[in-house]
């Protein structure tokens, strides 16, 4: 009887030794608030990145035949071309832009490619960003990888705000020197405009593209991501992504020797406390 309440003893002390105190957890946690704002902003900046993808005020056009675009308003987005007539079969006209068409120019072709790129690294570092998130809130193992993760977040953000910003500022600069596109005579649009000015399209995809530098940013000033990055022997005990152990921890590495080791040593597990129900210690 007593050699089974000696063993029921022991399982319970290499139970709580092999647990993470909960002090350490959010000594962990409380380094990565920055970067947990970083994914929030991150997330909404790909949900206005594929706003972005889906306008058609990219370039909005003036023009003064309004035989056909009857309110003499066009918009020429990355993806289509689109007015008002009442001349031909739908009151909204719109015709589809194919990367494939010799007439469409650069900065229209670039777009199509770098914003369905900027959709896919996006979610990609939401992803990752989201997985060291949760590594530095509710995981204390392999706690050196998460400035590992993080700074892959943060180069894939900067990435996909950078594909985003070019075309933004290709297409920005093509309406500002009023350029114009050799549109065929089937799709019912003059060569040149009037004037054009900048479309809404423009507006939020430089924002979405801000917001997303500002959170690949973040991820990379994360204030242990760029310390080395191989295994720090001897680790530095006042580094919340190693320590401090002997302070908080029971199952401290250091205490812990074989059997016969903790001759002329308390046993930790008699400095337990319980806090009971009423905040009284025994």
């Amino acid at each position: 009887m007593h050699k089974d309440v000696a063993d029921v003893f022991r399982d319970w002390i290499s139970l709580c030794m092999s647990h993470p105190p909960l002090d350490i957890m959010l000594y962990i946690a409380h380094t990565a608030h920055w970067q947990f704002l970083a994914l929030v902003l991150g997330f909404l900046s790909w949900i206005i990145t594929l706003a972005t993808l889906g306008l058609d005020e990219w370039r909005v056009w003036f023009v003064n035949n309004t035989t056909v675009i009857n309110s003499g308003v066009a918009w020429v987005g990355i993806w289509r071309i689109c007015f008002y007539s009442h001349v031909l079969s739908e009151i909204e006209y719109c015709q589809y832009l194919s990367i494939t068409e010799s007439f469409l120019p650069t900065e229209i072709k670039l777009g199509q490619v770098l914003m369905m790129l900027a959709v896919i690294t996006g979610l990609t570092g939401n992803g990752i960003a989201a997985y060291g998130i949760r590594m530095a809130y509710f995981s204390v193992k392999n706690r050196s990888r998460i400035k590992i993760v993080f700074l892959l977040a943060g180069i894939i953000y900067l990435f996909t705000g950078f594909c985003t910003l070019l075309p933004i500022a290709w297409n920005l600069n093509s309406i500002l020197n009023n350029r114009t596109i050799d549109f065929p005579p089937e799709y019912h649009f003059p060569a040149t405009p009037v004037s054009q000015k900048v479309g809404s399209a423009i507006g939020v995809g430089f924002f979405a593209s801000v917001l997303m530098l500002l959170s690949g940013l973040t991820f990379l000033c994360y204030r242990y991501a760029w310390q080395t990055l191989k295994t720090e022997t001897p680790k530095d005990p006042l580094d919340p992504l190693y320590g401090p152990w002997t302070q908080t921890s029971l199952g401290s590495s250091s205490t812990q020797q074989p059997n016969g080791g903790n001759k002329d040593r308390d046993n930790p597990a008699f400095h337990l406390e319980e806090v009971s129900s009423d905040g009284k210690t025994f």
